[in-house]
């Protein structure tokens, strides 16, 4: 009996079997194993050799497979066209299996009758199959805290081994399993997660694309200080899945877009109010609210006047600036008056 042969069944290139039986007149029956590696060959060989005693006329030859006949000498059996008679002599008889599939896994047997005895060689095929997912979880949308679990099977011979991992992620969030549990999702864990199929044959990887919905979380507000006729402009920037839309209010009144030469510009997480030409009016509070279909989030902003330096605010230094209430400019000329009294004892030093 000679040990099993291993053909490797690859979609993307076909093998094929070649069994040979080489009959000499010399020494006793031995076997001969000669396996070419598909991807380099289209063809798997495989060679066994039964030797016998000088003077032995072979007079009938049979390929047999599980109990069917395939070749009887040159008489074809198989109705399968994928068997086909390579050579036939006195020295060896060889057929050829095209395209081998799991269906001609099993035993093979040449029987040759001699002038003296018959004799027969045996030989087991083991069809192997590389990896290949067959099912897969499809690409999902969820909201923040859900329980997600994903599913890959795959098929194969040897049985593949089946693992998955979250693409471009440093954590430890992976299975060696065919499923993948993750309780409780949060935002960090949304991506790209990859399952990969491996045997000894080869690797299947596919991919799980997971959207995790959450609610806006905006960036704390940022005053700022215009000049009266100037342009200005706030800035509100939310982070939120699916993306937030965005809401202006002065004290309580929504602001519309285009009116009161404001406009509102809105692209992607970040929203920006504008003020082209700003006046006494547009001083005040303004608030931004981003919102989606989870929840909605809130900041605040403060434009405050700043005065144009002159000859009388520059003797108050670099801090001349009062916000609508002109509470500060009462502090700057208190500054100013004290700064006036002590003048005339600086002079004299």
């Amino acid at each position: 009996m000679l040990k099993p042969i291993c053909c490797d069944c690859n979609s993307a290139r076909r093998c094929s079997l070649l069994l040979i039986v080489s009959i000499t007149p010399e020494c006793h029956k031995c076997g001969q194993i000669n396996n070419r590696n598909p991807e380099t060959a289209p063809e798997l060989r495989l060679h066994m050799y039964n030797r016998c005693a000088q003077g032995d006329v072979v007079t009938h030859t049979a390929w047999l497979n599980r109990s069917s006949i395939l070749y009887a000498g040159e008489d074809k059996w198989s109705v399968d066209p994928r068997v086909s008679l390579v050579t036939l002599n006195q020295e060896e008889f060889t057929i050829k299996i095209e395209n081998v599939d799991m269906t001609d896994e099993g035993q093979y047997v040449c029987a040759v009758q001699t002038s003296s005895r018959p004799r027969t060689t045996s030989v087991h095929i083991l069809v192997q199959v590389p990896p290949k997912i067959i099912n897969l979880s499809k690409d999902i949308v969820v909201n923040e805290g859900s329980n997600v679990t994903l599913m890959c099977q795959a098929s194969g011979k040897p049985e593949p081994s089946v693992s998955w991992k979250l693409i471009y992620s440093s954590g430890d969030l992976a299975s060696e399993d065919e499923y993948l549990e993750i309780p409780s999702i949060s935002r960090q864990r949304a991506g790209t997660y990859e399952c990969t199929a491996v045997n000894d044959i080869d690797t299947d990887v596919q991919t799980v694309d997971i959207t995790v919905n959450y609610a806006p979380a905006v960036s704390e507000g940022r005053d700022i200080g215009v000049t009266l006729g100037q342009r200005g402009e706030l800035e509100c920037e939310a982070d939120a899945v699916p993306e937030a839309d965005f809401e202006w209010f002065k004290d309580d009144r929504r602001i519309l877009n285009g009116l009161d030469s404001m406009e509102i510009m809105n692209s992607g997480s970040l929203s920006k109010l504008t003020f082209f030409n700003v006046s006494d009016g547009d001083y005040g509070n303004y608030t931004c609210v981003a919102l989606n279909k989870l929840g909605s989030s809130n900041t605040s902003f403060l434009m405050y006047v700043v005065i144009e330096p002159t000859s009388s605010t520059l003797l108050q230094g670099p801090r001349a600036v009062q916000d609508g209430s002109g509470g500060a400019m009462g502090v700057h000329s208190h500054t100013c008056l004290l700064f006036l009294v002590f003048l005339p004892f600086l002079l004299r030093i």
